[in-house]
């Protein structure tokens, strides 16, 4: 089941439903996108037709973000729970250790995805990752890129470092992996994943954000309580103070999401009254 939230379409699944839909992705082998979307980049995408046609094209949209429950609670189209990157990239791993799924790590800077990929086969010995490769490189709009979010290009180009986005999606078809996570922050990973998608032949690619700094060990994840009361948000802020003009975002994307809830239910009980 879809439900629709200022204008994207997101899939109304619980965790062990999104991996039971991507294995058969899997099975059938066709190219298919996946997106975990999150607040921020829903908000940005109201002022972005391109971002929202790109998002309702996706063969699968979870929620990552307690706030994109809530709004489709309020809104009277509810998603039963949160399935975020990093939850859903560990699910995938343990099954793709149990059904010989070759994966695939893209992005981070120079060795966190190594560094991952090393965590995640300690942790799931059978698991067969395809390779690996880090973020930093040059993208088909010329510029480079960074192992943050598409508007936190703090970093340089890793020195002497000339990969092009080509030479990347080569080296992913060769490798012939099942699934593809693609960690180099929302949207950039998005519009990396959809426009090579076809040529690098994945059956399964995901963007999973920030994962693989947490899985290398390189950035902690908020605590346990945290995750469970949905503060994961600020757990981030607190430890990246600079994130805060970003955190902006999160009280317009209430206000719409509030508004297109109400209006939702106006136009309703306008329907029941002329009946």
């Amino acid at each position: 089941m879809r439900v629709s939230l200022l204008g994207a379409w997101i899939d109304a699944l619980r965790m062990e439903e999104v991996e039971e839909r991507i294995a058969d992705f899997v099975k059938e082998g066709a190219p298919r996108q996946v997106i975990t979307l999150n607040p921020e980049i829903l908000c940005r995408a109201q002022r972005e037709p391109e971002l929202l046609r790109l998002i309702n094209a996706a063969s699968l949209v979870t929620a990552d973000g307690a706030g994109i429950v809530w709004a489709g609670r309020i809104a009277g189209r509810p998603v039963p729970e949160r399935v975020t990157g990093i939850d859903l990239l560990l699910r995938l791993a343990a099954r793709s250790a149990k059904e010989g799924w070759r994966i695939f790590l893209l992005g981070g800077a120079p060795g966190v995805a190594e560094e991952a990929a090393g965590r995640l086969r300690g942790q799931y010995p059978q698991l067969i990752v395809a390779g690996t490769c880090h973020g930093y490189f040059e993208e088909a709009d010329g510029r480079s890129g960074s192992p943050g979010d598409e508007d936190e290009r703090g970093g340089a180009p890793a020195a002497g470092s000339s990969l092009r986005e080509a030479q990347v999606v080569e080296m992913i078809r060769r490798a012939c992996p099942h699934l593809l996570f693609v960690g180099m922050g929302a949207p950039k990973q998005e519009k990396f994943i959809a426009r090579n998608l076809k040529r690098m032949g994945v059956p399964v690619a995901v963007g999973v954000g920030g994962s693989f700094d947490v899985l290398a060990g390189r950035v902690k994840r908020a605590p346990a309580w945290m995750q469970r009361l949905h503060l994961e948000w600020l757990g981030r802020l607190l430890r990246e103070p600079r994130r805060w003009r970003r955190m902006l975002v999160l009280p317009r994307f209430a206000w719409r999401a509030l508004r297109e809830g109400l209006a939702a239910r106006f136009a309703a009980s306008s329907d029941l009254s002329r009946r």
